[in-house]
């Protein structure tokens, strides 16, 4: 992540071409993880001796992992003004 917090913008707040593949290869590492928390908290969930603790965790990295992907995506695309 790293890498893209040092992305250049342009003048109205979006990534510079050379940028978005790097933007999109973070965009798709960051879904898969959401994707296999979303998994682990599922197989958690199903457990009858679950722990509460862990699957709360678990939810709160999904909740940080989905505003770090909006952040991303925003870079990519434009607001449209109608």
């Amino acid at each position: 992540m790293d890498d893209i917090a040092e992305v250049e913008l342009t003048q109205d707040g979006y990534a510079l071409d050379e940028d978005k593949g790097a933007i999109r290869l973070e965009l798709e590492r960051l879904r898969q993880e959401h994707q296999d928390l979303d998994a682990a908290v599922m197989a958690l969930q199903a457990q009858a001796d679950a722990n509460q603790l862990q699957i709360v965790r678990i939810k709160k990295r999904k909740l940080i992992l989905r505003d770090q992907i909006a952040k991303l995506e925003n870079l990519l695309t434009p607001d449209l003004i109608a």
